[in-house]
């Protein structure tokens, strides 16, 4: 008599339920596409990139002007990178490599003007700590975005 092993041999997905057949951020109130639905984690990871170059372009100059002495170059960059991104977030809704890449901050709490600059600075700190943008939810949305109530979503 043989025995099936495809139960624990094909993972947890075949044991179980499946999934809902519901979009990322549709338990938000977002749309399943197109503008206003959540960004991919792709085109954030090359926004940030673009941000972080820019920081990097900044503080360059201020080595080159000589505000800024060449030690403490990684220190100013983080702190261009954070100044950068809570004011542009504040202000206008996206960083600039946000808006490169079609991108925008929302709060999803509810129908407010924007994001704040309390929640924009404690989002800009937990994504500087690198460990809480590593871990998503079933959204997509980074640990960054739930503390914040916050989500990306394509602006176009």
């Amino acid at each position: 008599m043989s025995r099936t092993f495809s139960s624990w041999l094909s993972g947890p997905e075949s044991a179980g339920p499946s999934h809902s057949d519901t979009a990322p951020g549709q338990s938000l109130g977002l749309p399943s596409s197109g503008p206003g639905s959540l960004a991919p984690t792709g085109r954030r990871m090359v926004a940030l990139a673009l941000d972080w170059l820019m920081a990097y372009g900044l503080a360059g100059l201020g080595v080159a002007a000589g505000v800024v002495t060449p030690e403490y170059l990684a220190t100013v960059v983080l702190g261009v990178w954070l100044v950068l991104g809570v004011a542009a977030v504040r202000l206008f809704g996206f960083t600039p490599g946000q808006y490169a890449c079609g991108l925008r901050v929302v709060p999803v709490d509810g129908p407010g003007p924007g994001v704040g600059v309390g929640r924009a600075a404690i989002r800009g700190l937990l994504i500087a700590l690198v460990v809480p943008a590593l871990f998503a939810d079933a959204d997509g949305r980074g640990l960054q975005d739930r503390a914040t109530a916050t989500a990306v979503v394509r602006s176009r």
